[in-house]
């Protein structure tokens, strides 16, 4: 099995696909450590708007991010679909254990690795520098986010990240 960084050396990328708004997203399957319903979200005072909110997983302080503030998206309240991903990413080199927020959690799906291009820099709607690939599947496609880079850059707080923040006050 490859790293997991390395989608292009792969046959397929296994992923969990999962819904924000209307977009269909995948995350490497071997980072969900579990999905949950939505628990008590604690907030974080003078926080980024995209990681606001600490959740208990299993006695474990753990962050929560909200991947549609990076992609400049509405945030609709949660409901009876609403789920949080628990995963690994890492940051600056050192594995995380961090929580994602997600619309509705679909499958876990192969995704070949030939039908994964590269994001194309004009004409998305979502900043190319936090989408690793776009993926093909069943006519329709897959964005792949760059956790890594989405992560260190809100840990960072460099202006790509508030800029982003600031776009989705809605």
């Amino acid at each position: 099995m490859s790293a997991p960084n390395d989608i292009a050396s792969a046959a397929s990328m296994t992923a969990l696909t999962i819904r924000l708004e209307d977009e269909l997203f995948a995350v490497e399957a071997g980072r969900v450590r579990e999905i949950l319903d939505l628990v008590p979200i604690t907030a974080v005072p003078n926080s980024p708007a995209f990681v606001g909110g600490l959740i208990n997983v299993r006695g474990r302080v753990v962050p929560l991010a909200d991947l549609r503030v990076m992609f400049g998206m509405a945030r609709p309240e949660p409901d009876e679909d609403t789920r949080i991903v628990v995963m690994e990413v890492d940051i600056d080199g050192e594995p995380t254990i961090a929580g994602i927020l997600a619309d509705k959690v679909h499958d876990v799906t192969d995704i070949e690795a030939a039908s994964i291009e590269e994001a194309p820099k004009v004409g998305m709607r979502w900043r190319p520098e936090f989408v690793k690939g776009i993926g093909k599947r069943n006519g329709g496609f897959i964005i792949i986010p760059d956790m890594e880079r989405i992560f260190e850059t809100s840990a960072g707080r460099s202006p790509v990240g508030a800029a982003s923040e600031e776009g989705s006050a809605l």
